[in-house]
């Protein structure tokens, strides 16, 4: 695979003057999008957590859905419903904005569990069911979703069924007193971001992520080093349970987007040892003992111990 990055590089450089000073989460993000996957940023309230799922989409030249969740929200509110036409004497579908290629939900720990519930389908099979009919949702597809910490009011917690489907998980973070300085200079910068110049298209878009999965060469032994960090998780003293298979792939395919990122089409153990605290710690489940530990250090930690392969 011929590695072209100067448009990620260009993408990444674009949004940082919205998101000051926070290219790592920009990168991470991107990294999820291209190896098919949802994203899951934990953060306050105004701390540019909309403007980056923005950007994403309008520098991808993709399309981009919003959904506010709220207690009172709908499942029919994410996927759509059927109206009655007086005019035809038929039920046409008014799709909702989970057809978009990417989409914002929100502060999802403020619906219920059951409107969350409706976002499963959508995030698994990139389907949705809806009065007995199945409909696809776009070939491009990735939810991007924000979440308050749970200690605030009025937040239901993830299911851990949802969380194992979060690619990776995230935090923004306060910005640095200099960009925070930057940002009150200019003021928001948001309804700018609408209108920026996408950098590639759809097929591009496509074109990528396929390149990325199917020519990014990874070895039996760092298939093995791999492995050894699943059952690392599933057989230690800290955990209840381990990695599932879906997030073993998660760490294969997460691996090859970030080596693409570091221009490689070959992936090496730090693909998946710098990635580690942000696809892991959320889809294990550790012991009630020791929830009150920082659950990426000891996801770091553990690593650590596992032999590189040379």
């Amino acid at each position: 695979m011929e590695i072209d990055d100067n448009r990620i590089k260009h993408i990444i450089k674009s949004l940082s003057s919205y998101l000051h000073g926070k290219d790592k989460p920009l990168r991470l993000s991107l990294i999820s999008f291209l190896s098919r996957g949802h994203l899951l940023i934990e953060d306050l309230p105004g701390l540019g957590k909309t403007t980056l799922a923005i950007g994403i989409a309008k520098s991808l030249g993709l399309t981009f859905g919003r959904i506010q969740c709220t207690s009172d929200l709908l499942p029919t509110d994410i996927t759509g419903l059927s109206i009655y036409n007086k005019s035809t004497g038929e039920f046409e579908f008014h799709p909702g904005p989970i057809f978009n290629n990417i989409v914002l939900c929100d502060e999802i720990n403020r619906a219920t569990p059951k409107t969350q519930s409706a976002l499963l389908e959508a995030m698994g099979e990139k389907q949705v069911t809806i009065e007995g009919k199945t409909y696809k949702l776009p070939r491009l597809f990735s939810v991007i979703a924000t979440q308050n910490p749970v200690e605030q009011f009025g937040t239901f917690p993830l299911p851990e069924s949802q969380l194992d489907r979060f690619t990776m998980k995230i935090s923004i973070g306060y910005p640095s007193r200099d960009a925070e300085k930057e940002i009150l200079k200019v003021g928001s910068r948001r309804e700018e971001i609408y209108n920026i110049v996408p950098v590639m298209n759809k097929e591009e878009v496509v074109q990528l992520q396929a390149g990325i999965e199917n020519n990014t060469y990874i070895s039996d032994k760092i298939l093995d080093y791999t492995l050894a960090v699943i059952d690392a998780t599933r057989g230690n003293g800290y955990l209840a349970s381990g990695l599932s298979t879906r997030g073993a792939l998660t760490l294969i395919n997460t691996a090859k987007a970030n080596a693409y990122f570091h221009g490689r089409d070959f992936v090496i153990p730090e693909d998946v040892k710098e990635l580690s605290e942000y696809t892991i710690p959320h889809r294990v489940l550790f012991k009630e003992e020791y929830e009150t530990l920082d659950k990426k250090e000891i996801i770091k930690s553990l690593i650590e111990k596992i032999p590189t392969p040379a």
